[in-house]
């Protein structure tokens, strides 16, 4: 049987897995313990949801791993254009009555004028500066939308998604919990497609080279300012259509929950769990941060909680601190995330082989050697 070319590999694994999830709403298992909803019914809502959400934000992560894995840019306005993406779409379709694609191309297309002159403005800086311009912007976007400029976003309340002229297909995130699942794997699989296409491309190996070595690709009459803006502009893409489908699963669009800097936190930290600058490491990363906040919240819930020790009972209802601590031991102890893990575990086997190898041909000639007379 003939092997797999091994740049066709990730396609399949990825073909499969992807096929594998679709098929979930079909399965109604039951799997106690495991699973983060109330139920334990493997294609109940409250299993489809959270898993849509993971979804959801694993397709950001991807895109801000184009950014920060790639390009080697530590950007902090990532919840700035989530936010975009949702409130737009919001806006749009519950106060202007749109429909749903003119809603999206709207959205999209704020996003792409905001991360375009947004950019331009941090890209002239870099390293921490850099950093500190894009988290001002996100701050900015965040007080605006709090003072319910217009009546438009409704302040520290939110807005809620009026669906009624919405399709069917994506109407009633309680009722439509099969169909929005689709639509959150439908995403990822669409962010991940974009990100390995265009590190995959000619424009994607020099975006790897400029964050090796910036100076180099100047001396050779590139500009990176330009790769970087790209970057940067399909990265906040990215995130706006996080936003859309955040809006379409949850209902409801708080600054808090859309726009804080703890959004952005939470995407760093999920990259950085599952290795930046891999194929697979934001994926990873994010499915298993948001699933175990969402097992975490179950778990601290659980009624015979409170008849545990002070001690315990209290960190044990805190999820946050909980990952605050996993995060804290992935950093010390697994350097370079989940991939990281992994590569180093396969670079240890090769050295093995290659011992192996070594050992063998010394010893066959050793044995063809005659002895000396």
């Amino acid at each position: 049987m003939r092997r797999i070319p091994a740049r066709y590999r990730s396609m399949v694994v990825a073909l499969a897995v992807l096929v594998i999830f679709a098929l979930i709403p079909f399965a109604g298992w039951h799997i106690p313990w495991i699973l983060p909803g109330p139920e334990d019914i493997l294609n109940s809502t409250g299993t489809l949801a959270p898993l849509a959400v993971c979804f959801l934000f694993a397709g950001v992560a991807i895109g801000y791993d184009l950014v920060f894995g790639y390009t080697g840019l530590l950007s902090l306005g990532t919840a700035l254009f989530f936010a975009i993406g949702a409130y737009v779409f919001t806006i749009t379709v519950t106060d202007w009555h749109w429909p749903f694609f003119p809603a999206v191309a709207v959205a999209f297309a704020v996003a792409v004028v905001v991360a375009v002159l947004s950019g331009a403005v941090a890209l002239r800086v870099s390293g921490i500066a850099f950093a500190m311009v894009t988290l001002a912007f996100a701050q900015a976007f965040y007080f605006a939308i709090e003072t319910n400029p217009h009546g438009l976003t409704g302040g520290e309340s939110g807005l809620s998604l009026n669906d009624a002229g919405l399709p069917s297909i994506v109407q009633g995130a309680v009722s439509n919990t099969r169909n929005l699942y689709w639509i959150a794997l439908g995403f990822v699989a669409v962010a991940a497609c974009i990100v390995w296409t265009v590190t995959s491309s000619e424009t994607g190996h020099l975006i790897v080279a400029i964050r090796e070595n910036e100076r180099r690709i100047e001396v050779l009459g590139i500009r990176p300012y330009w790769y970087k803006l790209l970057s940067v502009v399909i990265s906040s893409v990215i995130a706006a259509g996080g936003g859309i489908v955040y809006v379409l699963l949850i209902g409801t669009v708080l600054p808090g929950t859309v726009a804080s800097t703890s959004v952005t936190i939470a995407i760093l930290i999920m990259v950085v769990l599952g290795g930046p600058g891999t194929r697979w490491g934001a994926l990873i990363g994010a499915m298993v941060y948001e699933y175990l906040q969402q097992y975490l919240n179950k778990v601290s819930a659980e009624p015979t909680f409170t008849s545990l020790p002070a001690v315990l009972r209290v960190p044990l209802s805190q999820p946050e601190f909980l990952l605050g601590i996993l995060f804290i031991a992935f950093v010390v102890f697994v350097p370079g995330g989940f991939t990281g893990l992994y590569y180093r575990h396969k670079a240890k086997s090769l050295q093995a082989a290659s011992g192996d190898v070594t050992r063998r041909t010394i010893g066959s000639l050793v044995k063809r050697t005659p002895p000396d007379r």
